[in-house]
């Protein structure tokens, strides 16, 4: 039987499998181990974490739950990601392995000065902060509402315990332990959906092909909007987007560049964002359709949307179907599985760049004395474990929107300054006034969020989507031109 007890004992036990994996492969706890894993990671294994990091529990949920009212519109954002991938792998990744450095943004220090390096941290900070939280509320409200509302245990205490699991295993071995642990969660990851899909479909009576071919599944494939450009999903607002939105949220992020910097060399670095950027595509394909499937069963069995604090919940709907849905044990074991490694997968990397980035970018950590640098990376570390704490916890009170397209209009602010300092730096040869900085920062993100803010009635119709993040970016760069310096 599928009780709040069993699902906790499951949790348990992935967790001591975690804390093994990290007490077996990590020897050392040192800054070089935390930082880089000492730049021998082997890129196959960084290719196929990165899966699990890149998708995380917000698409493992939020995108199935987002078919029903989005079809499979999101696709065409997907189809942008795999072009936004080479231009990270041929562009960007040269880069950072030419300066040799730990934290992407001590680039900007070296093209553009003390105020752009903070700038850039400061960015990826706010970024990162959010992006994680997302993807922790997503599994915190699961954990609430199928084991701890059982036991009146408040929500509060629920995200303390998701956190503190995920500093325990990290603070030792950081990124050197997340490229063994992420393999595992994305395993768990991609086993799970797979084998949803097959029992939904046995209890459908169907095989897969009877899915793909049936009428059913005709009322969510919809995947390209090409019929007015005004349209907020439109394909070419979408696909474009989507490649941005991958160029700031891997290539631009420390989170992401971390694992890739800790691999040998740039030539394997580039073979894991290839590789990895291709089978991300496939397995985001395998949610969507894994999405309509639910809607369907669903629909077969009257089962409804979950509601949480008085209003719908679409992210609840395939945990309710896999822990309430009659599909068996099999089905409920692999999706709380599935459910942990997908999110941990991405916020355990989380905490530990926000960790990096701190220590490197606004503290200097090298400046210390070497006795006193891992004492200071220690304590950082419990402090972002803390602040990760208090903005999950607020999201409960705030967030009202899909969890998915919240995460990725949230890019749209804090993403394009990113973009425009590093298109200034490599696209050009100036220098800048690095006191005029922030105020070009500021009027661009005023003028970002006056037109996220505007009714489409004003714009002619026109629906602003995905694509603020570019505009942010180009703004940004526009605004760095007019305080340029030769």
């Amino acid at each position: 039987m599928i009780t709040p007890l069993f699902i906790l004992s499951l949790i348990i036990g992935y967790f001591f499998v975690l804390f093994s994996i990290s007490y077996l492969f990590v020897k050392e706890d040192s800054n070089e181990v935390f930082f880089k894993a000492n730049r021998n990671s082997p890129w196959y294994l960084v290719a196929f974490g990165m899966v699990g990091a890149s998708l995380s529990g917000v698409t493992f949920i939020s995108v199935p739950g987002w078919v029903d009212s989005s079809k499979f519109h999101y696709f065409q954002v997907v189809l942008g990601y795999l072009i936004g991938y080479f231009v990270v792998a041929y562009l960007l990744l040269p880069l950072y392995y030419k300066n040799n450095v730990t934290s992407i943004y001590e680039y900007l220090l070296i093209r553009l000065g003390k105020r752009s390096h903070y700038a850039g941290a400061f960015f990826f900070f706010i970024s990162r902060v959010l992006g994680a939280a997302f993807r922790l509320f997503l599994v915190a409200i699961v954990l609430q509402n199928f084991i701890f509302d059982a036991w009146n245990i408040p929500f509060e205490i629920t995200v303390v315990i998701s956190i503190l699991l995920i500093w325990i295993y990290t603070q030792k071995g950081g990124i050197k332990t997340i490229v063994f642990t992420d393999t595992l969660q994305t395993a768990l990851m991609i086993l799970s959906v797979l084998l949803s899909i097959n029992y939904i479909n046995q209890a459908l009576d169907w095989s897969f092909f009877d899915f793909l071919t049936s009428r059913e599944l005709s009322n969510y494939n919809d995947i390209f909007v090409t019929d007015s450009l005004l349209s907020r999903n439109h394909f070419i607002k979408s696909f474009v987007g989507g490649a941005f939105v991958t160029i700031c949220m891997t290539g631009l992020d420390q989170d992401m560049m971390q694992k890739n910097l800790s691999c040998r060399n740039l030539k394997d670095a580039q073979k894991n964002m290839i590789v990895f950027s291709i089978v991300l595509v496939i397995v985001t394909g395998l949610f969507m359709l894994l999405g309509a499937l639910l809607y369907i069963y669903a629909d077969q069995q009257v089962i409804s949307v979950p509601i949480m604090d008085g209003s719908i919940k679409t992210d609840l709907l395939f945990p309710e179907i896999a822990l309430n849905g009659g599909l068996g044990i099999t089905v409920a074991i692999t999706f709380i599985l599935g459910l942990i490694a997908a999110a941990y997968s991405s916020a355990d990397s989380a905490l530990t760049s926000l960790t990096t980035s701190f220590c490197v970018d606004f503290l200097d950590i090298k400046q210390y004395e070497s006795s006193k640098q891992k004492s200071l990376r220690k304590k950082i570390h419990i402090g972002m474990s803390i602040l990760l704490i208090l903005v999950v916890i607020s999201f409960k009170y705030f967030l009202g929107r899909n969890v998915i397209d919240g995460l990725l209009t949230a890019a749209g602010y804090t993403y394009g300054p990113l973009l425009g300092l590093f298109s200034f730096g490599i696209f050009t040869d100036y220098k800048i006034r690095d006191q005029w900085l922030w105020l070009v920062i500021l009027v661009v993100l005023l003028l970002i969020s006056i037109l996220g803010s505007l009714d489409a009635s004003l714009l002619g119709g026109y629906e602003l989507g995905y694509e603020l993040l570019p505009l942010n970016g180009l703004l940004t760069f526009l605004g760095l031109i007019l305080i340029r310096r030769k």
